[in-house]
């Protein structure tokens, strides 16, 4: 396929889920073969949806949307289907393929080795950390040599070396790729340009160039629609005050006071609709549960995995109030283990003291449930359940009315991880465990999230490879497995 050939094309694209819930509203783009392209919009704004909509698993309400019918396109989701969790690395490369592929082993270690991983085919899905997970999304789309490359935060979960390895592969990459990622400068050492999804017009925008580019001239073009609104304002007000003052004259000034008065409208009407999403969170802080006094958290060993052998070590971790620990060390050496044995109690070498709250954010969700309502999940948290409480924090955390009654399941990833930091807002926990609380989170939030955790009075362990992020919280201790 040429690389000045369209490989796919939204001409008016409209789609919703419901009548409640529009996603996009006549949005139109084209992309070229051979291009790599980014996809930015709020959490929630329906990124997903499009990648959806090109591969067909949705189908457009209006308009017509255009895939080379020559295109072979494998899309990288953020997570692996929990139906999946418990086959073997072998069945889950086998389900790439609508026909059994015969001799498959060798293709599954090529693209094995492509992102870095080693991986027996008989362990379970499960059974590997978050960062191998993701790392098996990226081999899963791979071993289907597509012409069309689509991955879904990608670098979710991975530490240092594979994100590095990844970038450094795409940056290689001679094939189209449409990628949706909060990491700015991962997209900014390969992306050709922006799709930008706006999620209050449901419109969809199209810049060339540099990443950090594009985000300045998005800024800039915000900053100008906000001054030219300004003018606007100014120039309303000034012919309605004239208004009012012709039209107390009586006889043919009320003709010129009608005229103010249209002119007035027509400027309103060309106010421009500031791009509101723009806008973060608000500053949030996690209460800590009352009254901590003495240890709350003791570790005294842990167990940790090297080469695919469990290796005991002993340690000495004691956690009081108002002490923040993180857990270092790369994909797959045992933090997730070590967290989930801590936040269920099921660690037999580690003591939480009695009557301590748990708030644990997991990489995965899991922790919610997703037949719940948001509303359910958040009043389940609290102790005294208060209606008018709930929304409050809820609407700090963009969780509207709108959203307030969907289901969890229903929700996108990002969305989920502000309804779990709501969640922690409520519950007021004694020991805070955060397990990559990044994952999903629109970067414009990460910075008040940092100063959340920074501040906050009770015992925390937190895990995280966004170094900018972790840069940014008071960390008193930290327990590196590698070494």
């Amino acid at each position: 396929m040429a690389k000045d050939n369209v490989a796919i094309r939204f001409n008016k694209v409209s789609f919703e889920y419901g009548h409640d819930k529009p996603i996009l509203d006549e949005a139109s783009f084209a992309l070229r073969a051979g291009t790599k392209m980014t996809i930015m919009g709020q959490n929630g704004a329906g990124k997903s949806t499009i990648l959806n909509l090109i591969t067909g698993s949705l189908k457009a309400d209006d308009g017509s949307i255009y895939v080379d019918p020559d295109l072979k396109i494998a899309y990288a989701k953020q997570v692996i289907p929990r139906e999946q969790m418990e086959i073997t690395v072998k069945e889950f490369f086998e389900k790439c393929f609508d026909e059994k592929i015969y001799s498959i082993a060798p293709k599954i270690d090529k693209v094995l080795d492509l992102v870095n991983l080693k991986a027996p085919h008989e362990k379970i899905i499960k059974s590997f950390s978050g960062g191998q997970q993701a790392r098996l999304l990226l081999a899963s789309a791979l071993i289907q040599n597509p012409d069309l490359l689509i991955l879904d935060e990608p670098t979710n979960n991975l530490d240092k070396a594979g994100i590095a390895h990844l970038t450094q592969f795409l940056i290689n990459y001679d094939k189209t790729c449409i990628v949706i990622s909060h990491d700015a400068d991962f997209l900014n050492s390969f992306t050709d340009g922006v799709l930008y999804l706006d999620i209050f017009t449901h419109k969809i925008e199209q810049y060339l160039g540099d990443y950090y580019v594009v985000v300045a001239e998005i800024a800039d073009r915000i900053e100008k629609e906000k001054m030219k609104n300004a003018q606007y304002e100014k120039e309303i007000i000034a012919n309605k005050e004239k208004a009012n003052f012709f039209a107390n004259k009586g006889g043919k000034m009320r003709l010129v006071a009608r005229k103010m008065r249209t002119k007035a409208q027509e400027m309103e009407e060309a106010k421009v609709d500031i791009r509101r999403e723009d806008k973060a969170i608000r500053n949030f802080t996690i209460p800590s549960q009352e009254e901590l006094i003495g240890e709350i958290l003791s570790i005294d060993s842990l167990t940790i995995v090297k080469n695919h052998q469990i290796e005991e070590k002993k340690v000495e971790i004691s956690l009081k109030k108002n002490t923040h620990l993180l857990l270092a060390g790369p994909n797959g050496i045992g933090k997730s283990t070590l967290l989930e044995s801590l936040a269920s109690g099921r660690s037999e070498n580690a003591k939480i003291s009695k009557g301590i709250k748990v708030g644990y954010y997991r990489q995965d969700f899991s922790t919610l449930n997703f037949e719940d309502t948001v509303r359910d999940s958040l009043l389940e948290v609290m102790e005294k359940k208060d209606e008018e409480v709930m929304r409050s924090v809820a609407s700090g955390f963009l969780i509207d009315k709108k959203i307030i009654g969907t289901k969890i399941g229903s929700l996108s990833e990002g969305q989920k991880g502000l309804v779990a930091f709501a969640r922690l807002t409520l519950q007021q926990p004694g020991l805070l465990i955060l397990d990559e609380p990044t994952n999903h989170i629109n970067f414009r939030h990460l910075p008040i999230i940092a100063k959340a955790l920074n501040d906050y009075k009770g015992a925390m362990i937190l895990v995280s490879h966004v170094n900018e992020f972790v840069q940014q919280i008071r960390i008193d201790e930290i327990l590196n497995l590698e070494k």
